[in-house]
């Protein structure tokens, strides 16, 4: 076995000189080889001797095989030294190219330190030139009467606005330094790739996908461009309408701003419903879901607004009142003030505003004292009292339409009359009525009425006490 394995590892040997030194290394081996004896046959009667020829030739063999196992040793000593000359000038460069690295490294890191101060100390200057400026500047956002946006909230907004690019800045600069300085050495620069594709990757998706996009959007843009025009002449009809310009047979005035709201919000919904295939996201399952759960929100959550809602919509179509008119919700008494989609609101004689959900009011018994006077005769006016049976009936009437007569807004035609609404036990009920146009002064009316009633019974030395009686029941009187 061991004369095998010096065979092999000296064929190994040559086969490896033969690839590093094809030229030969020692001298003898250019030397022509000496040819192989020539073992002649031996007679069978001499075996002793063939014998000894054998052992000669083994012990032969493995002195050539040790000689070669040595030479082998030899040569690969010389390559691993000749390696390692070889291997000290490329460290050294290896070394100084490192050393390199690292110096534009730290150069890269210092600029861009610098580069992030500049920024964060010119928007700190920028912050305190807005603030100062700006504040005298800027005015609240209002429509109309109604501030949407006060001065502080806008110039909190500003400066949230200048925070945050601060902020961008200086984070957009950071993911730039990273890759430069990790894209130096050779073990980063896989990392460095990676970071360049944290920025990249979601950069170059944003613009591919709003690239594809383009198309939707002008679909999108034509088609709010159309419904805007839609809008605008349903704005101009409703205009002509409610200014009496144009008449449609059946269709008061009042009704054309609520009608354009119905259709606006019609018209809204039906352009969202086309819109909505275009938008990115809408046929995924998440957009759809968050579609259907706002759609049940809406619905369990604003059942009694959109109650009131469609109260407020059939109060409008019935026109039992409008701004101004005075009328008695329940036993409220008061001028109609506001009249929206939702509520309805009241201000009572004595200035007290009173606010009930549309749903209530249709819900509710409703006297408009306004169109009660818009008839013919006008509203009518009535208060009792009560004499006993001891004074004619026929001067308490002449009294009383004297007393009536004389009050002021109180129509002479048709004339104020009397009702014997009652006749009790020790007594009976009149009732004066009279009609009148000026419902909005109808507590001064009353309230002059009744004085003119008292004055016209004390000129005629009449006592307005009516007599009652109680009987006692107990036993001991």
């Amino acid at each position: 076995m061991r004369f095998l394995f010096n065979v092999v590892f000296a064929l190994a040997a040559a086969a490896a000189l033969s690839l590093v030194f094809p030229s030969g290394i020692f001298a003898q081996a250019e030397e022509p080889a000496e040819a192989p004896a020539v073992v002649e046959s031996v007679p069978a009667e001499s075996a002793e001797s063939a014998a000894a020829a054998v052992d000669a030739a083994i012990t032969d063999a493995e002195t050539v095989a040790e000689k070669t196992q040595a030479a082998s040793a030899s040569l690969i000593d010389r390559l691993s030294l000749a390696l390692v000359r070889t291997r000290l000038p490329i460290d050294r460069v290896n070394t100084a190219g490192t050393l390199i690295r690292i110096i534009i490294a730290v150069a890269i890191v210092i600029v861009m330190v610098i580069v992030i101060w500049v920024v964060r100390l010119l928007n700190d200057k920028l912050f305190v030139l807005v603030t100062n400026r700006v504040s005298k500047i800027i005015k609240p956002i209002k429509i109309k009467t109604i501030r949407i946006l006060e001065a502080k909230q806008i110039l909190s907004f500003v400066q949230f606005l200048l925070r945050a690019l601060k902020l961008a800045v200086t984070v957009f600069l950071v993911f730039i330094t990273l890759p430069m300085v990790f894209g130096l050495f050779p073990l980063t620069q896989n990392l460095a790739a990676t970071i360049f594709a944290y920025i990249f990757n979601p950069v170059k998706s944003i613009f591919l996908g709003f690239v594809s996009y383009i198309p939707n959007l002008f679909t999108i843009a034509i088609i709010i461009l159309i419904m805007r025009y839609v809008f605008r002449s349903l704005k101009f009809l409703e205009l002509q309408i409610e200014t009496g310009k144009l008449t449609l047979p059946g269709f008061y005035p009042e009704w054309a701003q609520p009608t354009y709201t119905i259709l606006r919000v019609v018209l809204y919904a039906f352009t969202v419903a086309i819109v909505y295939p275009y938008l990115p996201g809408s046929g995924s399952a998440v957009f759809q879901g968050v579609s259907v759960l706002v759609g049940v929100l809406i619905s369990f959550g604003s059942s009694a607004a959109i109650a009131n809602l469609v109260a407020g919509f059939v109060l409008i179509y019935m026109r039992a009142f409008k701004i101004g008119d005075l009328i008695k919700v329940n036993d409220v008494t008061g001028f109609v003030v506001e009249k929206s989609s939702m509520v309805t609101r009241l201000r009572t004689f004595k200035n007290e505003y009173v606010t009930f959900p549309n749903n209530m009011v249709l819900n509710a018994s409703v006297v408009n004292y306004h169109t009660s006077s818009e008839t013919d005769k006008g509203f009518i006016i009535h208060t009792e009292i009560t004499f006993g049976y001891s004074m004619p009936w026929q001067k308490v009437h002449e009294l009383l339409i004297s007393a009536a007569t004389k009050t002021e807004f109180i129509l002479s035609d048709p004339p104020p009359y009397v009702h014997q609404t009652a006749l009790n036990d020790f007594y009976a009920n009149y009732e004066i009525n009279a009609y009148t146009r000026n419902v909005e002064k109808l507590s001064k009316i009353y309230s002059e009425l009744h004085r003119n009633i008292q004055d016209a019974f004390a000129a005629e030395h009449i006592d307005l006490t009516a007599p009652h009686f109680r009987m006692n029941t107990n036993k001991e009187l």
